[in-house]
């Protein structure tokens, strides 16, 4: 059993949670991730890691409602305990290998959008501790639902808020505010890191090539099984078939079939609607 030590309400719909899991703890690097089952007969659930703490013996994930099975998870308290949850998963992201004299004289810019706000901070953490630069864009719809906004602030260089609605920061897409600190503000950057909805990677990978900039995306919202059993995170980069659990969850973002990757991730819309329709709530059998 895994127990919840903290769970906090970001936004009405997402929910951060800290939970007990030593050994996943000790050995979790950033880019990776873990899957949850809330109770024994739960489905499995790929969550990216939003962040470790070794010490304390905790991770923490950020979940979505969004259907069934993440309603669940969010559903479940502080004493309350899940079932399982394995990890860490996945490949780490590749700069984890990198010396702290190579990052220190790197520059990054992070592309967020909503919930993969999450995953973006303990990659800028790790980052900022090895003496590397990194910028932050995070966009959301409005501003309620900008996460993550003053732990972020702790830890980049710059910090860039960006909404559809304007009604904090930026007025528009993260792609425009991209574009005009690197064309009108002479911002130059090594490497930009793009972690958010499927269609926000394809325009925000389409920018960093009009910029000739590389970018990195992570394709955690394609996997179902999480191990590579079931092959629903198949995906073609580089025209070759990659699976992001097994191979990634990050990969070049100039190498992704983004089209291909948004066909896939909507196979399951009709069983997921299904399912929430019938869903159940079984709190209480995780404890």
């Amino acid at each position: 059993m895994f127990k919840i030590v903290k769970k906090e309400m970001m936004t009405p719909t997402i929910c951060r949670m800290v939970v007990e899991a030593p050994r996943l703890a000790a050995s979790a690097l950033p880019g990776q991730f873990l899957i949850i089952r809330a109770d024994e007969q739960s489905e499995r659930i790929p969550l990216t890691i939003s962040d470790f703490d070794a010490e304390a013996g905790t991770v923490t994930i950020v979940t979505q409602k969004i259907g069934a099975s993440t309603s669940e998870i969010c559903s479940y308290n502080e004493g309350d305990c899940f079932a399982d949850v394995v990890g860490p998963l996945g490949n780490p992201s590749d700069f984890v290998t990198m010396s702290d004299e190579e990052l220190s004289g790197k520059a990054y810019v992070f592309i967020a959008g909503g919930v993969g706000t999450a995953p973006v901070y303990p990659q800028v953490k790790w980052l900022r501790e090895k003496g590397a630069k990194v910028d932050v864009i995070i966009g959301a719809k409005t501003k309620d639902l900008i996460i993550y906004r003053e732990e972020m602030e702790a830890v980049c260089d710059n910090l860039y808020l960006c909404t559809d609605d304007g009604s904090e920061g930026f007025h528009g897409l993260v792609t425009g505010l991209l574009e005009k600190l690197v064309t009108e503000d002479g911002k130059q950057y090594n490497q930009a890191v793009a972690i958010g909805p499927m269609i926000m990677m394809k325009f925000a990978t389409l920018t960093c090539k009009k910029l000739n900039l590389p970018v990195i995306v992570s394709l955690n919202t394609l996997m179902v099984d999480g191990t590579g059993m079931c092959g629903a995170c198949r995906v073609t980069v580089g025209g070759k078939v990659r699976f992001a659990c097994v191979e990634g969850p990050e990969f070049d973002g100039w190498q992704v079939d983004f089209d291909e990757a948004m066909r896939r991730q909507r196979m399951y819309n009709t069983e997921e609607k299904e399912a929430a329709e019938h869903h159940v709530c079984r709190i209480g059998r995780g404890k």
